[in-house]
């Protein structure tokens, strides 16, 4: 397969899936925004939406002020924002515009039916009336292409790297939905010493009254915002903990939007797609394989939750950048 092809077939499906977990990101903040708060922890909770999406700098440049209405119009509508809901959408749109031919009529007709729905629902008031409506449009879209895709497209080489794209985005984008309150908490311990960050951050095992009852919200909205709620009633069978949390979106093989089973995905896509250079990148992705299927989430805790994930992040980009030397137009410098 040309490089090129492969390129819009990676992206099309990536900026897909960044879509869909933007929208569950945002969905996290607007229900968990409805719990008791002070207007600073309210705050503090959105900047640290943006700060673990990378997109702080690019909001403070635009507003001067930060509010719930500014940042779901600046990730869901501002097309200069590169990672907006809206952006995202039209660039899975002309990814897969670019290889029509590669695609079936119906994964096609997805992408651009999508696009277009998209402007015709921001031009309405719906988003501002009810956003968790809307973040639901957004999912279920994604769900409709990957499903079209699953059920409509031969098994060859196209296909594996619409797979490829989409698992490696679910892994940078889980683990970021996973860290989003520690990063929270981190910004506004400010100078605190680090053990003092450890005593206070979300996996504390002593938390008592009003502040425990916040987490058992927010870990339950971070469930559902990965539609692990029910999975983990069924797995568990007991009260939501933020370790058991923590295990089954990381380690868990058998949860669909964990990272163990987002880089089972990777690394069986990457080996249908194999050729002459690529062997370093995949024992690249085999070695974080083999560190989600064998860790324990006591070793995991016990590094630390955020320093965890960032070195994940990190992982997970630098090998986004060996697909696309190894497969890919490379990226610019």
């Amino acid at each position: 397969m040309l490089s090129r092809t492969a390129d819009h077939l990676f992206w099309m499906a990536r900026y897909t899936e960044r879509a869909e977990n933007t929208a569950r990101m945002l969905d996290v903040h607007v229900q968990t925004a409805l719990l008791p708060q002070s207007t600073d922890d309210a705050e503090q909770g959105w900047r640290a939406i943006l700060g673990i999406s990378e997109l702080l700098y690019g909001y403070n440049q635009k507003y001067d002020a930060l509010t719930q209405k500014d940042v779901i119009d600046f990730m869901v509508r501002d097309p200069g924002n590169p990672s907006s809901i809206a952006s995202c959408l039209k660039q899975a749109r002309e990814n897969a515009r670019a290889v029509r031919g590669a695609l079936t009529t119906e994964a096609w007709e997805i992408q651009n039916a999508t696009w277009i729905k998209m402007q015709s629902y921001l031009q309405t008031p719906a988003l501002a009336q009810n956003p968790s409506e809307f973040f639901e449009w957004v999912k279920h879209r994604s769900h409709l292409s990957r499903g079209v895709t699953i059920g409509t497209m031969l098994k060859d080489e196209a296909f594996h790297f619409i797979r490829l794209g989409t698992f490696l985005e679910r892994a940078d984008n889980t683990a970021r939905i996973i860290d989003v309150k520690f990063h929270g908490a981190k910004e506004t311990q400010g100078k605190q010493s680090q053990q003092q960050s450890q005593n206070q951050s979300l996996l504390t095992k002593d938390s008592k009254g009003n502040d425990s009852q916040i987490d058992f919200y927010y870990w339950a909205a971070i469930l559902r915002s990965v539609s692990g709620f029910e999975i983990y009633r069924k797995v568990y069978r007991d009260v939501i903990t933020p370790e058991r949390v923590a295990e089954l979106l990381i380690l868990r093989a058998d949860m669909p939007r964990s990272l163990a089973a987002c880089m089972d995905q990777v690394l069986s896509n990457l080996k249908h797609v194999h050729n002459d250079v690529s062997a370093d990148t995949e024992r690249f992705a085999g070695k974080l394989h083999a560190d989600l299927k064998f860790s324990r989430i006591e070793e995991v805790l016990d590094a630390g939750l955020h320093d965890y994930l960032t070195v994940f992040l990190e992982r997970i980009f630098e090998l986004g950048n060996r697909i696309s030397k190894d497969f890919l137009v490379p990226l610019a410098a």
